[in-house]
């Protein structure tokens, strides 16, 4: 009896206690890039911005859909036809930052990046997320991308942007990277996907 209770709760942990798994990707599957001007690439040329780059890392087609400037309540717009038009199967989300430099509430950005998620489940995709950091000293990632993240299980990482808006060897301007910063983006999200189990550890 002792030893089935034990083996019960272990399984729960497992189950629990885990990181959010995504299935794997084939080698024909399309990857999405949606977001603003970093995910576009605004201050490097486009065959070094991360989705580019990730393309590359990866082998599988990497569609780079980022709109500078855009707020997530106009990303949460345009996001229907982009998915209509390229039917990805996985969903690089990076979105939220003109939000927090317009002082847009965090109650709304949280909605319409939730909104963006549901969304792209119901298209039949899979995404994954990086926290974007807000308009504070510290260029800390706002608390409710991690809510988002553990209420709908979306893999995260909430520590690759925050650091390299840090570091003025990597950056173009104040806000966008160069060159050197996009592709260390581009590996973080590599590392995302492989950690999550969409791409297997061959692609490191």
């Amino acid at each position: 009896m002792r030893t089935a209770l034990y083996a019960l709760l272990t399984a729960f942990c497992l189950v629990g206690c885990s990181d959010p798994a995504l299935k794997p990707l084939s080698g024909d599957a399309t990857i999405l890039a949606f977001g603003d001007s970093l995910t576009y690439g605004t201050g490097a040329p486009s065959r070094y911005s991360y989705p580019a780059v990730l393309e590359k890392l990866t082998g599988l087609k990497v569609i780079n859909a980022g709109v500078p400037g855009e707020l997530s309540a106009e990303g949460l717009v345009r996001l229907p036809m982009v998915l209509q038009e390229h039917t990805p199967d996985m969903v690089v989300l990076v979105h939220g930052g003109n939000d927090t430099l317009r002082n847009v509430s965090p109650e709304l950005t949280q909605a319409k990046l939730d909104s963006m998620i549901q969304l792209i489940r119901t298209e039949g995709a899979d995404v994954v997320m990086l926290g974007v950091p807000g308009r504070n000293l510290t260029l800390s990632v706002p608390s409710y991308y991690g809510e988002i993240a553990d209420r709908l299980g979306v893999p995260m990482d909430d520590t690759v942007l925050p650091r390299l808006m840090r570091d003025r060897s990597v950056k173009s301007d104040a806000v966008h990277f160069n060159q050197a910063g996009y592709r260390r983006m581009a590996e973080a999200v590599q590392t995302l996907l492989a950690e999550s189990g969409a791409i297997s550890n061959r692609h490191l």
